[in-house]
């Protein structure tokens, strides 16, 4: 049973923040994230600034991993439309904020999507919304590359697509090799952007600074 919870707090102001929570899950998580912190060495789960803690982050990797309830398919569908256009189309910098799955730790950049129509074109926002659907899962940054080409490529059947993300892990800033500044870029393309000179143009339009 889903839980909808609003806050109105910021209502007059024009902001309403809406969740949704399975219910069974929250408590399942509770409790899991409960004998987490009654298992931290040195530390009192009885605390004041520890008590609500396991609802708390029950419920912010619910949020996290939303993107298993989100079909990126019917996202590109519910926008399709008849279009002659047969050029580039690029949204670049799209904010990605993801899950690694082999340490549940963050891994968060930027993400930069092209496609060439085929005789349809989708809305622009329907482009950051696949991204968002795929990145809020667990994930390593291969495979959410792949998987965002291959949705956009299947749906809407372009001449081609390009995908790269270029990502910061917690799991190499944190702990392990803790190298502070490292950046992963992934790419994969398809169709027409597997040319030299297509690739080069997508490269060339997302490092520029043109507004």
């Amino acid at each position: 049973m889903d839980c909808t919870i609003q806050n109105l707090e910021n209502a007059e102001e024009g902001y309403v923040k809406i969740e949704r929570y399975n219910d069974a899950s929250i408590q399942v998580l509770q409790n899991a994230y409960q004998t987490v912190l009654d298992n931290i060495s040195g530390e009192d789960s009885k605390r004041e600034g520890l008590v609500k803690t396991p609802l708390r982050v029950a419920k912010s990797i619910q949020f996290l991993t939303q993107g298993y309830q989100q079909d990126p398919v019917e996202i590109l569908k519910s926008a399709m439309f008849k279009e002659e256009y047969r050029q580039m189309v690029l949204v670049k910098d799209i904010e990605i904020f993801s899950m690694c799955e082999h340490h549940m730790l963050p891994f968060f950049g930027k993400a930069h999507v092209a496609y060439i129509p085929n005789g349809y074109i989708t809305g622009l926002s329907k482009i950051a919304r696949v991204v968002d659907a795929f990145s809020r899962r667990l994930q390593v940054q291969e495979r959410l590359t792949t998987q965002i080409k291959e949705c956009i490529q299947d749906t809407l059947n372009p001449l081609g697509v390009a995908v790269v993300i270029e990502a910061q892990h917690m799991c190499m800033v944190m702990r392990g090799v803790q190298k502070q500044h490292s950046v992963t870029t992934t790419s994969d393309f398809s169709g027409a952007f597997q040319k030299q000179a297509t690739r080069d143009e997508f490269i060339n339009l997302i490092q520029s600074n043109l507004r």
